[in-house]
């Protein structure tokens, strides 16, 4: 399973713009939990908490641990109301999860073997290109991360989505092309080389062509 965050969470009592209003003057964030088949529950969490939560990024979509009333439940966020001017949150919007519900979640990848690999031993370099994919699963069946053997990956060999095997019932988020995830890439050493092998190459054919046209004019000339 996913790695959850644990956030702390109170009911709220009253609602509406002044309780809204009283509960932010006091350093917490109102908001309210939906979904599941129970009713709407209005809320607050400490704003520090949230707010250290939101810099640390991709927060809409990751599991958390709602932990309110000795309770924890199952939550993911769905929507941060933000100050215009301050772009401060100001309410969030949390949607409860069953086992079979569906969500959109950011899987890390693990690069495997990389002491194995066969580019890498020759001297290549393993470039990633995306350290987490977005998928479509369901709550309950949630990968901790998605895996790549690199065992057999030789320098220039590229490696995407479809060589990773995705857990059953899940699909990336991003459809219709194979897109990479990342790479043996040559070292530097070897691609300097090659380069001024490229160099070398054009410099003899220039060479070649001047003496050709140089012929030519002789021949004209006599």
């Amino acid at each position: 399973m996913a790695e959850t965050l644990s956030l702390n969470a109170e009911v709220r009592d009253d609602t509406g713009k002044g309780a809204a209003r009283r509960a932010r003057a006091q350093g917490l964030v109102p908001g309210v939990i939906y979904g599941g088949g129970e009713d709407p529950q209005p809320i607050t969490v400490k704003y520090n908490e949230l707010f250290k939560m939101l810099k640390a990024g991709k927060f809409m979509s990751t599991l958390l641990d709602l932990k309110m009333k000795g309770v924890d439940q199952r939550v993911i966020c769905r929507g941060v109301q933000r100050d215009v001017v301050k772009d401060l949150p100001t309410h969030i919007d949390l949607l409860r999860l069953k086992r079979t519900s569906r969500i959109k979640i950011f899987i890390p990848v693990e690069f495997l073997n990389e002491e194995e690999c066969a580019g890498i031993k020759k001297g290549g370099v393993l470039t990633v290109v995306r350290n987490e994919v977005e998928l479509e699963v369901t709550a309950g069946d949630i990968p901790e991360s998605l895996t790549i053997d690199l065992t057999d990956y030789d320098v220039g060999d590229a490696f995407t989505i479809s060589d990773i095997t995705l857990p059953e019932g899940a699909k990336s988020v991003i459809q219709g092309r194979d897109f990479v995830i990342g790479n043996i890439s040559a070292p530097s050493s070897l691609r300097s080389a090659d380069d001024e092998d490229e160099e070398d190459t054009a410099d003899g054919e220039a060479t070649s062509e001047e003496g050709e046209e140089a012929a030519a004019e002789d021949a004209t000339e006599e």
